[in-house]
Formats: C-alpha cells, sequence, structure tokens
C-alpha cells in the first residue's frame, strides 16, 4: 500500500490503455451532437469569462504561450521534477542575441508579476485564456497534451491570507460554474437528464488532514474517490504540505501555493495549508474529476520555508523569487480553472476529446470509437 500511495503522488492519470477501456462507460450516448457541443462551449466560456471577472473583480489580459528559460517563471507542475517543459532555442540574429525559450505548463508564476505590470490595486486582478502543452501526462479520457485552463490572480492584503478569505473566493466561483451550467441548460434543455445529475449546489470544505483520517490505508485518489461518493463536490484544502502517512495529499510545486502556513479547522484543530482543488463526481465516467487548483500564494517567508522543505533552495537566486524576496511583487490569491474539464462536466461528456481538439494515440481514438465516443480532429 505506501508504494501504491507513493506512485499516486506525481500527477493523476491511469497509465494504462487496457484499464482505461475497462473504466470507459459502455452505454455513453452524447447528448448534444458535433455543432451543439461546439455552440455550447462557446456559451459557457463566454459566461464564465464574463461572470468570473465579475465576481472576482478581474479583468481579461494577455497571457505567453513561451517564455524565456532564464525568467524562472514556467509552472514546474509538480516537485519531483517528472514533468518538463517543451524547450526549444530561437536562434534570432544568426546566435548573437539568442533566447532560449519553453512552452508554458501553466501562467502561475507569470500572473502574479503581472499584476503588478498591469497596475492591479488590492482586490484588483487578472484572467487569461490560457493554452498550454504538458508533454508529459499519459493521454486518457480527461488529460491532454493540450491544456486550457482560466488561469487568473487578484491582489489581497496580508490580513486576507487566511482560510475564510479562501473559502468565499472559492463559493464565489463555485457559483460562476453552477451558474454556466443553469445558463447553458436554457439553450439545451436536454442537457437536464435524469441519466446523468447536475453539478452539485453547493461545496463541501475538507482538509486533506481529515481525508486522510477517514480513509488512512488508501491511495490518495482512491480517497477522493471514496469521499465523492459521499459528497458530489469537494473543495480539499492544503495539498502539498506532508501528512501523517508521510505523504502530501499531492505533490504541489514549493514557490507558488501556500501550503506550509499553519491554520485551525473550523472545530479547532491544527491544520496546514491555504490552496486547495475543486473536485466533484463526474456521472458519466463513473469516476473523480478535477476541475481546478487555487491558493493564496507564498509570502517570501513561507517561499524559503517551502523550498528549504523540497530541498529547492537554488530557485531563489531566479527573478521570480528574487521578486517575491523582495516585496517587488503583490501578494496574491490565484488559480487555474480547467476549460475542457469543466466543459466536459457541464456537457455531460465522456472524454476531453469531445470538447477540445489535441492529439491523441490511435489505440485511444479506436478504444473510444468502439464506445460511440467521437473525439474531435
Amino acid at each position: 500500500m505506501t508504494t501504491d500511495k507513493k506512485a499516486d503522488l506525481a500527477g493523476p492519470g491511469i497509465g494504462d490503455y487496457t484499464e482505461l477501456e475497462k473504466i470507459l462507460p459502455t452505454d455513453y450516448e452524447s447528448i448534444l451532437n458535433p455543432k451543439e457541443t461546439q455552440q455550447a462551449i462557446f456559451a459557457v466560456k463566454d459566461y464564465i469569462e464574463e461572470n468570473l471577472c465579475k465576481e472576482l473583480n478581474l479583468m481579461m489580459v494577455q497571457v505567453p504561450l513561451i517564455v524565456d528559460v532564464e525568467s524562472g517563471v514556467n509552472d514546474m507542475l509538480d516537485r519531483d521534477g517528472s514533468r518538463t517543459p517543451i524547450q526549444f532555442h530561437i536562434s534570432n540574429d544568426y546566435d548573437k542575441n539568442p533566447v532560449d525559450a519553453q512552452v508554458v505548463q501553466a501562467a502561475t508564476k507569470w500572473k502574479r508579476p503581472a499584476l503588478k505590470q498591469y497596475g492591479c490595486e488590492v482586490g484588483e486582478g487578472i484572467c487569461t485564456d490560457m493554452k498550454a502543452v504538458r508533454k508529459d501526462y499519459f493521454l486518457d479520457h480527461d488529460h491532454s497534451a493540450y491544456v486550457d485552463q482560466w488561469d487568473w490572480e487578484r491582489v489581497i492584503t496580508e490580513d486576507q491570507r487566511n482560510l475564510d478569505f479562501l473559502k468565499d473566493t472559492v463559493r464565489k466561483i463555485w457559483k460562476v460554474i453552477k451558474g454556466a451550467e443553469n445558463h447553458v441548460q436554457e439553450m439545451f434543455p436536454q442537457l437536464k437528464t435524469d441519466k446523468y445529475p447536475d453539478l452539485a449546489d453547493e461545496l463541501t470544505f475538507l482538509h486533506a488532514e481529515d481525508i486522510l483520517d477517514m480513509f488512512p490505508d488508501l491511495p490518495r485518489k482512491q480517497r477522493e474517490t471514496a469521499i465523492l461518493q459521499k459528497y458530489p463536490a469537494v473543495f480539499i484544502i492544503g495539498i502539498g504540505w506532508v501528512l501523517e502517512d508521510g505523504y502530501p495529499h499531492e505533490m504541489r510545486a514549493a514557490d507558488y501555493d501556500d501550503w506550509v502556513t499553519e491554520t485551525v479547522s473550523e472545530d479547532g484543530r491544527p491544520m496546514h495549508g491555504l490552496n486547495g482543488d475543486i473536485l466533484v463526481w463526474n456521472p458519466v465516467t463513473k469516476r473523480r474529476h478535477e476541475l481546478t487548483s487555487m491558493g493564496i500564494r507564498v509570502t517570501k517567508e513561507t517561499l524559503k520555508k517551502q523550498l528549504e522543505l523540497t530541498g529547492q533552495t537554488h530557485f531563489l537566486e531566479l527573478p521570480y523569487h528574487q521578486a517575491i524576496l523582495n516585496d517587488e511583487i503583490p501578494l496574491s490569491i490565484g488559480g487555474g480553472i480547467g476549460q475542457s474539464r469543466t466543459y466536459m462536466a457541464i456537457l455531460k461528456k465522456a472524454h476531453l476529446g469531445e470538447v477540445s481538439v489535441t492529439v491523441w494515440p490511435k489505440i485511444l481514438k479506436e478504444i473510444c470509437a468502439k464506445k460511440n465516443i467521437h473525439v474531435l480532429e
């Protein structure tokens, strides 16, 4: 079981097409045809962008697809180095003034300096239509090499760095996601069906430490699956902190979310972390389904502490980390909401490939076709 727990840390994914074939639904029929699906996707997209900006006081901004390697702003996703970005050399000017660039894996660290670049004051923030490439994912029904997110970030004060503020922000995001579901069901009433229940009206907030207490012998993904049987929409708090069993709930990079700060649960128990994930039960795939990761970001003190815990203090020399250490960029809260994951949940789809156009291996397309799942090409 210990080995299973360790193997479960470095990101989700099934990892085997024989297993994927077993878990994909056998009685699937898409509620919307391809044309309706595209109309619905853009209705949801427009609704979420407009209302996320209203609820959190954000403005839409441009976001990089590629970044300079030397900037240190690319998202390394996991702190074990298992997922590396695509890197390439721009020879420029006959290699006299070259640039080494990387395709972003997420815009997590870019956004915080961007708050300063765009002159955001306390309570103001930015939202992006972020596109990324993650080449080290196993391509299954809800992981693709192409990633699209609403990456957002907002300036906060020191006294807003607490669980109440985090939860209040999460509830606003959930209100927008539920609103998008209602909005698209007005356009396509057939999406409301007894076969696949709608998203839950309310989120349940749980600490990673509590979930481990409930299911001490289960690896992380199985714990999430078990808790979603009881609560179909949860926000798991404190992802990255090492729990009682010697493992974090999931690996989380050490230089953006704050997972080390001591907090107190609603009933007065000591906890850790000011970040978390929204997960829902997907009634189509009958599996756990992550929609967003987010959190209150590190201070210079917690940045140093987390990098010490993960053995990555050499990162402190990079420009992004120096900007935090020297108080050159604001305190913030931020996150990434998976666009295709959200479309998949709201439009009751069995596969990411039904809502986004990307590359899939031949074996996966053949498995899907046999199960009446038609991925876009």
